[in-house]
């Protein structure tokens, strides 16, 4: 089985078995403040190729936008009551399984980024780039509660881009070394049991 089955198998599955849970959050996020159910914004992806990740909105409508703040910090005051459970249990994360089906995405490889952070790369970090960007990695297992960890800063953008992201960047490399089917299954069980075990 090549990655490329194996990631349009285990999505179209995971859309399939998840779409009543996809139906109640979407009517959650609908009576819980008004605006759209999704939430698409511009990632970098596989070769530099600029690309729209999916997610549920967590964020009041138009929180996002030209001269917006970017965060990453649960302290923010436009995320919203149904958005800090998404967010929890990163169910606000699984949209993505379209990016999957699209090719834009993997469902493991180097979390995609946003352009702004990727400028920052230096040329061995811009070897993640070389694979498509995938739902989760070694980097989400470990930074799982990232955060809860930047809500605790003042300055999370420094502390994300110094400290977080370099180590983040460090794992994805050490993934593209090593990665195979198997791994990559170990990673998605490892996700499914951090998500509900934190």
């Amino acid at each position: 089985m090549t990655k490329r089955v194996f990631d349009i198998f285990f999505s179209f599955l995971g859309l399939i078995s998840l779409s009543p849970l996809f139906f109640l959050v979407a009517i959650l996020i609908k009576l819980d403040s008004r605006g759209p159910i999704f939430f698409k914004q511009e990632r970098v992806g596989k070769n530099g190729k600029i690309f729209k990740i999916y997610k549920f909105r967590t964020m009041i409508d138009k929180a996002w936008g030209k001269g917006t703040p970017i965060t990453k910090s649960e302290r923010d005051s436009r995320i919203t009551k149904i958005g800090k459970f998404l967010r929890r249990f990163k169910l606000d994360e699984f949209p993505q399984l379209i990016n999957v089906l699209k090719r834009e995405m993997s469902l493991v490889g180097p979390r995609p980024e946003i352009p702004k952070y990727v400028t920052l790369y230096s040329q061995e970090e811009k070897k993640v780039l070389s694979i498509k960007p995938g739902m989760t990695d070694f980097a989400s297992l470990k930074y799982i509660n990232e955060s809860e960890l930047l809500s605790k800063t003042n300055n999370w953008e420094e502390v994300y881009t110094h400290q977080i992201m370099p180590a983040k960047l460090a794992l994805n490399l050490k993934y593209i070394k090593n990665h195979s089917l198997f791994l990559d299954f170990i990673i998605i069980l490892k996700t499914i049991k951090k998500i509900f075990t934190k």
